[in-house]
C-alpha cells in the first residue's frame, strides 16, 4: 500500500471523505491515543502543572483530546480544512484551532509554548507538491519558528514514520540547524512485528513508534525507550536511539601512528568487531 504522502497534498488527501474515515476508525483512535500518551511522557512536564502546549498537525483532534485529559491547555494547527471541522464541530474540542501549513513556519511570538508534540504529520514536509516548495528550506523554517515559540528548556515531540535512512537524517539535520538537540527513541526495538531496515551504524524500526525528541535547554539525556518486556530500560543501547546536535571533539592523534591504530582496535573491541592477532616471533 503507497504510502499517502504520495497520493496527495496533505489538504486534499484529507477532505471530507478521508477526514471521516480516519476519525472514526478505531484502529487508528487507539494508536494515535497511545502514540499521544507516550509524546506527553517524553515531554517531561512538571507533574503539578497544567502546560500551554501545540498540537503540531492536531488533525481531527485526537491528540488534543488526550491533552485535555492529562490536564493541559493547547492550541492546534493542521492544514486540513476537513479535519479541523471534525475536531471543531464533531469533537468539540477544548483547544484553539488554526489553519495553516507548517512548511510556512508558525505563526507564534516567541516564548509562547511549555512544549511541543505532533503525531504522525512531520514526514509530510519532506515531499515536494508544487514547484515552489523547496523541502529543505521548509523544514528549516519550520524547526526555526518552532525553535523561537518555545520557552527555553522545553521540548518537542515528534513521532513519525521515516520513508528511509536519508529522510530520518534529513529530519534531524534541519532540526539541529534550528538549534536543538537531542535524539530519536525507538520503542519496542526487539518486537518481532517490526519491519527493521538497516542503517550504516544503527537500525531503524520502520512502521512503529519511532519519536524525534528535540530539546531546546542545551545538552540533556534521551528519555528511556519502552521494550517488548519492561516498560523501562535501565540501559539504552545504540539500536535503541540515535543522539544528534552534540558536538565531539576530535582526535588529535595522528592517522597512521601506532597511537591512533591502537585506538582504532579499541573501538572496534568495543563494538564486537572480531579482530586478527598478530604474533611477533623471536
Amino acid at each position: 500500500m503507497s504510502r499517502p504522502e504520495h497520493a496527495a497534498a496533505p489538504e486534499i488527501f484529507y477532505n471530507e471523505e478521508q477526514a471521516a474515515k480516519y476519525s472514526i476508525n478505531s484502529r487508528i483512535i487507539s494508536v494515535q491515543s497511545e502514540m499521544s500518551k507516550r509524546a506527553i511522557q517524553l515531554l517531561a512536564l512538571p507533574d503539578d502543572k497544567s502546560c500551554f502546549l501545540l498540537d503540531i498537525g492536531c488533525g481531527s483532534g485526537l491528540s488534543g483530546q488526550i491533552l485535555t485529559e492529562a490536564g493541559h491547555q493547547w492550541i492546534g494547527i493542521d492544514i486540513s480544512k476537513a479535519m479541523l471541522d471534525i475536531a471543531q464541530n464533531g469533537r468539540e474540542v477544548s483547544g484553539d484551532l488554526i489553519l495553516g501549513d507548517i512548511g510556512n513556519g508558525l505563526p507564534f511570538v516567541p516564548g509562547s509554548f511549555d512544549g511541543a508534540i505532533s503525531i504522525s504529520a512531520i514526514q509530510w514536509l519532506c515531499h515536494s507538491n508544487s514547484r515552489d516548495e523547496n523541502p529543505k528550506k521548509r523544514l528549516l523554517h519550520f524547526f526555526q519558528t518552532l525553535y523561537a515559540c518555545l520557552c527555553r528548556g522545553t521540548r518537542a515531540v515528534f513521532q513519525f514514520y521515516p520513508e528511509t535512512v536519508e529522510q530520518s537524517e534529513l529530519i534531524s539535520s534541519y532540526a539541529m540547524r534550528a538549534g536543538f538537540t537531542g535524539g530519536l527513541v525507538i520503542d519496542y526495538p526487539n518486537s518481532t512485528k517490526a519491519k527493521k531496515i538497516r542503517i550504516s551504524n544503527y537500525v531503524l524500526l520502520k512502521f512503529f513508534r519511532i519519536y524525534l525528541v528535540l530539546m531546546t535547554g542545551g545538552q540533556q539525556h534521551l528519555p528511556r525507550a519502552l521494550t517488548s518486556f519492561n516498560k523501562e530500560n535501565n540501559h539504552i543501547p545504540s539500536i535503541e536511539r540515535r543522539v544528534f546536535g552534540i558536538k565531539k571533539n576530535k582526535s588529535d592523534l595522528a592517522k597512521g601512528s601506532k597511537a591512533w591504530i591502537k585506538a582504532k582496535k579499541e573501538r572496534a573491541r568495543k563494538r564486537g568487531k572480531q579482530l586478527y592477532i598478530h604474533a611477533t616471533l623471536n
